[in-house]
């Protein structure tokens, strides 16, 4: 059907309105341009008038839009069904995660991105509620890689301006241990292996404790040391049918990863609990190793504080080492380094050392350091400075009167 008019673009008065696809559009029948759109539906606003507007306007869209939400809703919902979260719990999450689709920075990530960014959601939630869920745990629901999970939880952070608090190790070592397999009989856990999981608890935190305020703990990965705490409390509890057992075979039989640095924390501890050892009354006749001192771990934890004081010559005590821990003269620290002059431990022959981290006392071997360029021995100080750098080297009268008391001094 001809229409009246011409065709901006060859100026040809043949235009034809076809139905295409059920719209009607007014086409150039000459050069095939497409004048106006038909339109489909009404906005929310006009719908009642009957109003013709465009789709991007359109309840069509904006209910492909609501869609979309409504999915990501569900899902945010059902990880909360799943972890068992209160109520609360889920109406934060989905509030963060409608706030979160609606942010311009998540309009144009990868769909594997936008499908974490509910289990982010939920993450924040339990954190913010001091509610113990570790990353490890989302990842594992949700399939998904942890450095993956991580770069969108940090971007939701920063975007979101939220706040987030780190989870305390006491949350993290029960977190952690409600996932071993070993406080209840199966098929494929000896008997021997099953254990009371508050006493497992219990014992576990204390040996963490000893971790935290020996250094162990700063700037490490929480998960090995805890693990490693574990295995040590598990075997400690029941030492007679344990202490043949492996730290493989012990995360197998929990149904739990071994992580790599694992078998390094756990040699650290018993590092530390053989010098514990070395400092309490009765057990000095016996020969202690790494698996007997296991069986006195108990008696170690008991009196964890002043084992740690005799074992170890702490920051805040002005008291020299000595051969007997019950004879000490009051000396200061650097006196007692200048009678221990060994580096890395200084620890006094027959008596206690200072309390280091591992970093100090087993430093790693220092990288070479490469052979200056060529450019770098060409440079000798007496080049010229250009006029924009001239700056930085002019001071001022308090620069100068500071310079010439530093020197005189």
């Amino acid at each position: 059907m001809a229409a009246g008019g011409s065709c901006p673009g060859c100026g040809s008065a043949a235009l034809v309105e076809d139905a295409h696809y059920a719209q009607q559009q007014l086409v150039c029948a000459s050069c095939g341009c497409v004048l106006a759109e038909g339109l489909l539906t009404t906005t929310y606003a006009e719908e009642e008038h009957l109003r013709e507007v465009a789709y991007s306007q359109s309840t069509g869209q904006k209910e492909q839009l609501s869609r979309c939400l409504q999915r990501g809703i569900r899902r945010v919902q059902d990880l909360c069904k799943v972890l068992q979260l209160p109520t609360v719990f889920e109406e934060t999450a989905v509030s963060y995660f409608q706030r979160a689709v609606q942010h311009p920075s998540f309009h144009l990530v990868s769909l594997e991105k936008k499908e974490l960014l509910g289990g982010c959601c939920v993450f924040v939630t339990c954190r913010q509620h001091n509610w113990p869920l570790t990353m490890g745990t989302i990842c594992s629901l949700l399939y998904a890689k942890q450095e993956l999970f991580a770069s969108v939880y940090l971007s939701l952070q920063k975007e979101l301006e939220l706040s987030v608090p780190a989870l305390s190790l006491a949350d993290l070592v029960k977190t952690h241990l409600n996932s071993f397999r070993l406080f209840q009989h199966a098929a494929d856990v000896p008997a021997p292996f099953v254990e009371d999981k508050e006493k497992m608890v219990t014992r576990t935190m204390q040996i963490v404790e000893l971790a935290s305020e020996t250094w162990l703990v700063t700037g490490r990965h929480p998960i090995p040391i805890v693990t490693a705490a574990a295995f040590l409390s598990w075997q400690s509890l029941q030492p007679a049918a344990r202490l043949t057992c492996t730290f493989a075979r012990f995360c197998k039989a929990a149904g739990v990863d071994l992580p790599p640095p694992a078998h390094l924390r756990l040699k650290e501890l018993l590092d530390i609990l053989l010098r514990m050892a070395s400092q309490l009354a009765w057990l000095r006749v016996f020969k202690m190793d790494k698996k007997t001192v296991v069986k006195h771990i108990g008696d170690l934890l008991q009196h964890r504080i002043f084992l740690l004081k005799n074992a170890f010559c702490l920051e805040d005590e002005e008291e020299q080492c000595a051969t007997a821990p019950g004879e000490r003269s009051p000396v200061s620290l650097p006196a007692q380094e200048e009678s221990c002059p060994a580096e890395g431990k200084r620890q006094c022959e027959g008596g206690p050392g200072p309390l280091l981290p591992p970093c100090l006392t087993n430093p790693r071997k220092r990288l070479r350091t490469a052979a200056p360029s060529a450019s770098d021995l060409a440079i000798t100080g007496d080049e010229p400075i250009s006029d924009s750098e001239i700056e930085q080297y002019l001071r001022g009268p308090e620069e100068i009167r500071a310079f010439r008391q530093a020197k005189a001094w």
